[in-house]
């Protein structure tokens, strides 16, 4: 086997600690992984992995060794395209995964244009709101909302999405309408707990340049905007929520913006892909072709 293929195996063993995992997202048989590993230690006069029935980790000679195949990898690759770029375009399968309702609502309405753009680039598109291991999974890149945590990847901010108070004009008759975050004690709020800590999130806003917050009641908690855009449209309470979100419901009267001078600290989106010395070109078009679309709906 070329052995650029076989430091390119193992740093997918390494990034996902697993063979079968690495077979699967470079489309080869475990068996072909696992002759490539023994074919490289061999090479290399040094064992690279330990495994044992359950795992598989890195020694500290693996370790050493894979950044060293990271850069090699990275730098044949650019190479090779060096002297084909506006010949061929870029190419392969790009892997992204989004929260649930900007694909289904922004993204995947979008991309015949991507695909028609870039013939040669192929989509894998999943969608969920709960964290993904980008590095274990094979994913290319992600699309977070919100503030990020310190995880090693780089992070590519790309705008800021407006959050805004809404209510459904049913609720709004029988309750009042609120003027001011103080008197949300005397109303109710469909809260929304995360669907990866399961902490349920206080309400929001700005005043004076400081953002502050409220720990509220409600008799409904959700753990997704699908669930509490539903609840509020039924009348159930109060919520927070992206502006995108429920645009099409504010403009058809199901919803009413509240307290619009009372809103929350807007939410930064990033884009976010593993630490590599170079982008490949099919992320770098995908980026660049996402911005713009979504910042339709930057605040």
């Amino acid at each position: 086997m070329d052995r650029i293929d076989l430091f390119r195996i193992f740093a997918r063993v390494v990034e996902t600690a697993s063979f079968t995992r690495a077979a699967d997202t470079l489309k080869m048989p475990r068996s072909t992984i696992s002759t490539a590993i023994q074919e490289l230690e061999a090479r290399v006069g040094t064992r690279l992995l330990t495994r044992t029935t359950r795992s598989v980790s890195v020694t500290p000679d693996g370790a050493a060794f894979y950044d060293h195949c990271v850069r090699l990898v990275s730098d044949v690759e650019e190479a090779e395209a060096l002297f084909r770029r506006d010949e061929i375009g870029p190419q392969g399968v790009l892997r992204v995964n989004l929260p649930g309702r900007i694909g289904r609502l922004i993204i995947a309405p979008a991309l015949p244009t991507f695909l028609e753009r870039y013939p040669a680039v192929d989509i894998e598109l999943g969608m969920t709101d709960r964290a993904v291991n980008l590095v274990e999974d094979g994913i290319d890149c992600v699309l977070r909302v919100g503030p990020l945590q310190d995880s090693g990847l780089i992070g590519r901010k790309i705008g800021d999405l407006a959050l805004i108070n809404v209510a459904s004009p049913a609720y709004l008759t029988q309750h009042g309408v609120p003027e001011y975050p103080a008197e949300l004690r005397h109303h109710h709020v469909v809260r929304y707990a995360s669907p990866s800590t399961g902490r349920v999130e206080d309400w929001q806003w700005v005043e004076n340049g400081e953002v502050r917050t409220m720990a509220v009641s409600g008799r409904v908690t959700v753990n997704s905007a699908e669930a509490s855009i539903a609840c509020c449209l039924a009348g159930l309470g109060l919520i927070q929520i992206p502006a995108y979100d429920v645009r099409h419901h504010l403009s058809a009267g199901e919803l009413v913006e509240i307290m619009p001078e009372w809103r929350a600290e807007p939410l930064p989106m990033t884009i976010l892909y593993p630490h590599r010395k170079h982008l490949s070109r099919r992320l770098q078009a995908f980026i660049e072709w996402v911005t713009p679309i979504l910042s339709q709906y930057f605040d």
